[in-house]
This record gives C-alpha cells, sequence and structure tokens, in this order.
C-alpha cells in the first residue's frame, strides 16, 4: 500500500474529476456542497471538487459544535482561501443542544451521531437552495469498517474518495497540495474532545488498510494474510468490523410482496 506511485495517483485524481463533473451534470447541476472538518479527507473531496466543477460553483460549508477546537475552522478558511472558493460556517450547538434536551442528555457517541445527521440536514438544505448536490468525504477505509453515521456523515449524493483507502487519501491529498499540517492531524470525527478514529476502531490506519487491501483486492484468506506476519487479532478486529457493519452500507431493503412483476424503476 505505501509508496503508490506519482502516475497512479494522478490517474486516480483524473478519475475522480471526471466523476465528479459527470455525475453532477448528469444529475442536470452544476454545483457541489460539501462539509468542510478541517480534515484531510474533506479538504481532498473539496479540491477535486473545485476542480471538476469549478470553485465558484463549490460551497465548502463549516458546521462547528461548542466543543470543536478552533484551529479546525483555521484549516478550512485556509482550504477555500487557496482555492478562492465560497465558504459558511454555521454553528451547529443550539440545535445539537436541543436534542440533548429532549433525549436525556445522551452519552457521548450518540450525541455525535445526532452532530453528523444535523450537519447533513444543513448540507442538504444549502445543496436545495443553490441547486446542487451534497458531496461526501468518506473514505473506502471508513466505509468498509462502519466509521461513518448513516445519514449523516453517510448522507450524501456521492463519495469521490470511496474507493481511496486512507493512507491513499493521505498520498492524494500531498500531490493535490494540500498543507501538510492539515494532513498530518490525528484523524478524529470530532464527536467529542481528545476523540480519534484510531483510538475507537482499535486498530492503526496503516494496518487496517494492509488487511483490507489483501481481502478486498487479492481476496486472500484469514490464514494468508496472517502468513504476511499481520497479527491474528488485527485481522479478526478488521474482518468483525466489516461484517457487523454490513448494514450500513446497503439502502434499506424492500420486502418484495410481487414476485412477478418488479418495478424496474427501482
Amino acid at each position: 500500500m505505501s509508496g503508490i506511485e506519482r502516475s497512479t495517483l494522478e490517474s486516480y485524481r483524473e478519475r475522480i474529476v471526471s466523476f465528479i463533473r459527470e455525475y453532477v451534470r448528469s444529475a442536470g447541476l452544476e454545483k457541489g456542497v460539501i462539509g468542510l472538518s478541517g480534515g484531510v479527507d474533506s479538504a481532498l473531496s473539496y479540491f477535486l471538487t473545485c476542480e471538476a466543477l469549478g470553485s465558484a460553483n463549490v460551497i465548502g460549508v463549516y458546521m462547528p459544535y461548542r466543543t470543536t477546537e478552533r484551529r479546525f475552522v483555521e484549516s478550512a478558511r485556509t482550504l477555500v482561501r487557496m482555492k478562492s472558493g465560497m465558504m459558511r460556517e454555521h454553528e451547529i450547538t443550539p440545535i445539537v443542544e436541543c436534542f440533548r434536551n429532549i433525549l436525556s442528555t445522551p452519552p457521548p457517541l450518540r450525541l455525535g451521531n445526532i452532530m453528523a445527521r444535523v450537519r447533513m440536514i444543513v448540507l442538504y438544505d444549502i445543496a436545495a437552495e443553490v441547486g446542487g448536490l451534497v458531496i461526501g468525504t468518506g473514505n473506502k477505509t471508513e466505509l468498509l469498517l462502519g466509521y461513518f453515521t448513516v445519514y449523516g456523515d453517510g448522507g450524501c449524493s456521492l463519495e469521490p474518495l470511496g474507493d481511496l483507502y486512507k493512507t491513499e487519501v493521505w498520498e492524494l491529498a500531498r500531490l493535490a497540495g494540500i498543507p501538510q499540517r492539515i494532513i498530518d492531524e490525528k484523524p478524529t470525527a470530532g464527536f467529542w474532545q481528545g476523540q480519534t478514529d484510531e483510538d475507537e476502531l482499535n486498530i492503526s490506519y496503516s494496518v487496517a488498510d494492509e488487511i483490507l487491501h489483501m481481502l478486498m483486492e487479492k481476496n486472500l484468506t484469514l490464514n494468508e494474510i496472517e502468513s504476511h506476519g499481520f497479527e491474528k487479532k488485527d485481522i479478526e478486529r478488521v474482518l468483525y468490523l466489516v461484517e457487523k457493519s454490513r448494514f450500513k452500507r446497503h439502502t434499506p431493503p424492500i420486502a418484495p410482496v410481487r414476485s412477478q412483476n418488479r418495478n424496474r424503476l427501482l
């Protein structure tokens, strides 16, 4: 996984930019709306969408909660300035606090999911206002491990980074010119202070990516992966996360009551 050739990264970049442009145009639209967190995934998605649609057609939206650390808004503003783009800032604290009161102070993870879903509502409303699509920021590692909120950060019209592992996102971000301090940030959903992705997943992205690559791209078995020097507990951890989050990667199943007459529009 490490040391991806520049030509390969350039190819990924071109394919993603073309994908964004063609998908948005196929919907009869010109604009994209992206939630900017100040992290590397949203930064790369924003940069590539600006390449695809033009900076004037892309709105970066920063949506802090009261515990969000200040440096993230500065990172988001830096990205927008670099592209001479447009940015909106919407504080979500009052909305989230309403939910906290209604639900009698839910624990941190549930509160984090509420934040993610409030942000999704804001993005879709802005997209409706300007006539555009909500551009996702999830990468392949997060999607496979289920590290996203259904109808939260998983709620979007397209996922430009969805076939890039996290370590590939870092590599392509360097190529695209994302500031190094943003690339070097510890990955976090920002749900609470001190929270990090890798602590919650209980495995590092570098190890998870290597294992996922062997599972998904090479179709290796557990024993074959273990023979490459990986610990059995890490392989089992990855397999567990992939399996338990399978439902997240599919649209809600429809109970078939008309076995003969399938609607071709579905």
